[in-house]
């Protein structure tokens, strides 16, 4: 039958609403929404439920917001005595696979995600950029059109998707001069996100400065199951290389093509994406095949899932 992994998603999964059904149907849910309410300046709980999308999609809102729906679903998923052989999350979502694998706290990966979340919108406005999603060309054609420009300022690679999906970012004036270049490239679609920020590249070093120091201060346990880093694409379960990764996540690009690759060498024949929204099993599918891909976002979706 082969093993199950984990899939916790990132920043871009959310959507207006989520969470409430959680909330009116599962005491659990009730207590980690409670909980986390105490951790901020603003309702959490108004926004997820009820809030519109702008004020949802703003970074400090957003990214805790994904992760407490996250991991509520995952301990529903505990409850039912389904469990992950292996887990991995999308950028903000590996602190939620973190959490869910017994590396964190609850308590200490809101925290980090707090800050982390805070830092990175500093760090934007500090050093205003953007992202552009690339679909239809391999990443060693993408790579070698941002070598190729003579525009000066900051363009990365971000995010290794799926073999066809490449997000790069940078200063808005460097990735705008680029994107013109991918298409004549041979990209069948080249497409600026919104976005509040040039995440996952250089412009984000501000806030690694003030996330070491916080990662620093957090106890890591060892992880019940191997958890598969953004950074690497390979599994890991030492403490400190966890710690030392994600301080890296925040400027280095999500090797998410390999994440998935590596976890179907290691066996995973099951895929569920735990948390909001459908990106990561579209990703998965584009990816992988031979595989099982699911999704848990609601209280019916978990009523309908078997172990």
């Amino acid at each position: 039958m082969g093993k199950s992994a984990y899939l916790f998603p990132g920043q871009g999964s959310q959507c207006v609403g989520m969470g409430a059904d959680f909330y009116s149907h599962s005491p659990l849910a009730r207590e980690r929404y409670d909980q986390a309410e105490t951790f901020f300046d603003f309702s959490l709980k108004t926004i997820s439920f009820q809030g519109t999308m702008a004020e949802l999609i703003r970074t400090h809102v957003t990214q805790p917001a994904i992760f407490v729906l996250s991991v509520i679903i995952h301990e529903e998923l505990n409850k039912r005595g389904c469990q992950p052989d292996m887990v991995a999350g999308h950028s903000l979502g590996e602190y939620s696979a973190l959490v869910a694998a017994g590396a964190l706290s609850f308590e200490d990966g809101l925290n980090l995600v707090k800050l982390r979340a805070r830092a990175m919108q500093s760090a934007a406005e500090q050093n205003p950029g953007t992202m552009t999603a690339v679909v239809g060309l391999e990443a060693a054609q993408v790579e070698e059109v941002i070598a190729a420009s003579d525009f000066g300022g900051i363009c990365q690679v971000a995010n290794y998707n799926s073999p066809a999906q490449i997000v790069i970012s940078g200063d808005v004036v460097k990735v705008q001069a680029i994107m013109p270049e991918l298409k004549k490239a041979g990209a069948k679609m080249v497409v600026e996100l919104t976005v509040g920020g040039a995440f996952h590249s250089a412009l984000m070093q501000p806030a690694s400065e003030e996330l070491a120091t916080a990662l620093a201060k957090t106890t890591f346990q060892a992880p019940v199951c191997p958890i598969f880093s953004n950074v690497t694409g390979t599994a890991t379960q030492d403490p400190e290389t966890i710690r030392t990764r994600l301080l890296q996540q925040l400027t280095a690009p999500v090797r998410w093509t390999d994440t998935l690759i590596n976890m179907q060498k290691a066996g995973a024949r099951r895929f569920v994406e735990v948390g909001p929204g459908k990106v990561l099993q579209g990703l998965a599918k584009r990816t992988l095949d031979k595989v099982t891909i699911t999704g848990i976002s609601t209280v019916k979706d978990l009523e309908q899932l078997s172990c």
